[in-house]
């Protein structure tokens, strides 16, 4: 097995606080308080569950991963070093493809949210396909100029989406308790509501939020760029892991509060929340604000899910399984330009094809699928690799999981049964799909063709070496 080649020199702008906000803009994903208000109060129990399942193991995974092998690649280094050249570079792959779908589904989040900042004068935009699309490709070419021109500036695009998941989501769980003290609670809250249901449906369902949690290893994708990785990562990880699951769970239980179950959607449910609770406790005219902070939001998680995995090809490219061209840095801004506008272009091509033949809603729905499939595949790879790892030294510099070797191969057995699970169920179509067939093609069908343009990808790249 060869060792990465060293990186080109990039400039190290990340410091503890940058990395907090990039977590916390990167994993809390707004719709999925939407979502998961919408599935009832078991949501809640689900949200600790997926805690327990994805999001502990991730962060501790992440915390020793990150310090034992902090060099630029994040997953793709610590594959790469526990399974080979190949599962390291299909890994990477995997990984930065599963982002391609994952970015339109983010837009068009963003896209239906950015109608509300104009109240309902272009409602009929909802079903608009070229509405979507359009949104989609200006979104991708903002954040792709802004990390072109330097982490200066695509922090400065992550950090104000922070503030976009903190501001609304704080004002929506005060108006949220507020309403259920003067009017009582929207939905009833029971013991026996809160017992979450097993049939497929609801399994379905816990790997979306399970998806949710995802995103704790982005910072480490750029360890060249973060000042001292060995101590910021775990900071940072430390201080987001604290705020995200609170995040969660309280936005999901403020729009409980604040709107029968019955009423609340996925693609518009944070809004609804936003606009009738604010109405009620007396502040009308919050729904525009509270759109345009979410849509801030929304960009500060497509700039960080451009930008960090868009050094997976980067540093492939530097390994020569990639074209020598994908290594290269910008000679003014110092960044992965190639990288990040290939990830870009990629992108716009999904958002456009994820509409084919599909209304925004069942294009955002098949996206998502397709989204959590690629996106579990390498984290199969990154929990095994954890497992595997553990028989190598670890110095004293690195974090080790509490309980030492035991702790973390159960660590990442629970993440790898996790995303096994989600996996499968991700794949199966909701029980109202008209056509579940054409859906189980192209959910499975993409995934699989995804793995495998890797594995031929790297079958090129190894002869061009060779050669």
């Amino acid at each position: 097995m060869t060792e990465p080649h060293a990186a080109p020199s990039l400039r190290r702008v990340l410091r503890t606080r940058d990395l907090v906000w990039f977590y916390i803009v990167a994993v809390v994903g707004m719709r999925w308080v939407a979502v998961a208000a919408a599935a009832g109060p078991s949501s809640l129990v689900v949200w600790v569950i997926g805690a327990v399942g994805l999001f502990l193991p991730l962060a501790f995974t992440v915390l020793e991963l990150s310090t034992r092998y902090p060099q630029e690649g994040g997953i793709y280094v610590w594959t790469k070093r526990a399974f080979g050249d190949f599962a390291g570079f299909v890994t990477g792959w995997t990984y930065w493809g599963s982002n391609l779908t994952y970015l339109p589904g983010l837009l068009y989040f963003a896209a239906s949210t950015a109608l509300y900042i104009f109240g309902s004068r272009f409602d009929h935009l909802q079903t608009s396909p070229a509405y979507f699309i359009t949104f989609s490709l200006a979104g991708l070419l903002l954040a792709a100029a802004l990390n072109i021109r330097g982490l200066q500036l695509g922090t400065w695009l992550t950090n104000i989406g922070a503030y976009g998941v903190w501001i609304p989501l704080t004002l929506l769980i005060v108006m949220g308790f507020v309403a259920a003290a003067r009017f009582g609670s929207a939905t009833p809250i029971t013991a026996r509501g809160l017992l979450p249901s097993v049939g497929l449906k609801d399994m379905i369902f816990w790997a979306t939020l399970a998806f949710g949690f995802g995103g704790f290893e982005l910072g480490s994708f750029m360890g060249e760029e973060i000042e001292n990785p060995r101590r910021t990562v775990p900071r940072a990880v430390l201080l987001a892991g604290l705020a995200i699951p609170a995040l969660y769970m309280l936005g999901t239980l403020a729009i409980l509060l604040a709107l029968p179950v019955g009423q609340i959607t996925g693609l518009q449910g944070i809004m609804d929340a936003i606009v009738r609770t604010g109405a009620r406790v007396g502040l009308p005219g919050l729904g525009p604000l509270a759109a345009l902070l979410i849509v801030l939001s929304a960009m500060g998680g497509v700039g960080a899910w451009l930008s960090a995995p868009a050094r997976l090809p980067f540093v492939a490219g530097i390994d020569h399984y990639l074209p020598r061209a994908f290594g290269k840095l910008h000679p003014r801004y110092g960044t992965p330009y190639v990288a990040l506008l290939l990830q870009a272009v990629v992108a716009a091509v999904c958002a456009i094809l994820g509409q084919a033949g599909e209304t925004p809603k069942k294009a955002y729905d098949i996206l998502v699928s397709l989204g959590i499939i690629a996106y579990f595949v390498p984290y199969l790879a990154m929990f095994a690799a954890m497992i595997r790892l553990q028989r190598e030294p670890a110095g004293p510099e690195v974090m080790l999981v509490p309980g030492g070797k035991p702790a973390a191969v159960l660590c990442g057995a629970v993440g790898f049964l996790t995303s096994a699970v989600a996996i499968v169920l991700a794949a199966i179509p909701a029980a109202d799909e008209p056509h579940p067939q054409r859906y189980v093609v192209k959910v499975v069908g993409l995934s699989a063709l995804l793995v495998a343009s890797g594995a031929a990808t790297y079958a090129v790249g190894r002869r061009r070496a060779a050669g």
